[in-house]
């Protein structure tokens, strides 16, 4: 397998990735990391940017994460709102879960809310399309089949209701 190879490849899996607790509020469009390649008051930022960015942009396809290294002298991250408000957050000499555990907090949801939020999407049995139980409305009984398989009578047909064929 190709995508186990590198440092640390654990962090191509999916399971690693699923495992994120890190699912940030709708209000959340761009979280920028600036930190150094060097310095020990940056390890935590550089270690919070290796195991848990990919996690996040995993669980948040929606927001634009942004690197930028070697461009400051303390490592900070910057989180963009989208009513033009922005959040520094100063990561200088903390570790990467204490990095985590702070934007836990302060940017993402709560247990309580994503808990809620997987009940909403739990499977319904009312739903139906890709994803659930039924693929198409015509599969319930009392329900007017599809047309692909049984033809549907001519009153019911746009092109004998609306046009002027009858037979």
């Amino acid at each position: 397998m190709p995508f186990m190879k590198g440092r640390a490849p654990i962090r191509r899996t999916l399971k690693y990735l699923e495992s994120s607790r890190l699912v940030l509020k709708e209000r959340v469009k761009v979280v920028t990391v600036n930190y150094n390649t060097h310095g020990n008051h940056h390890q935590g930022a550089r270690e919070f940017v290796f195991w848990h960015l990919p996690q996040l942009q995993y669980k948040n396809p929606q927001v634009q994460v942004a690197t930028f290294k070697n461009l400051t002298p303390t490592p900070f991250v910057r989180i963009f709102l989208e009513n033009g408000e922005d959040i520094l957050v100063d990561v200088d000499s903390k570790s990467r879960s204490e990095i985590h555990d702070h934007l836990k907090t302060i940017i993402c949801k709560s247990e309580s809310t994503l808990q809620k939020e997987a009940r909403e999407l739990e499977i319904n049995p009312a739903n139906f399309g890709w994803g659930c139980d039924r693929q198409c409305i015509c599969e319930i009984p009392g329900q007017v089949p599809c047309p692909g398989i049984i033809p549907l009578p001519n009153h019911m047909r746009g092109k004998y209701k609306f046009g002027e064929i009858f037979d």
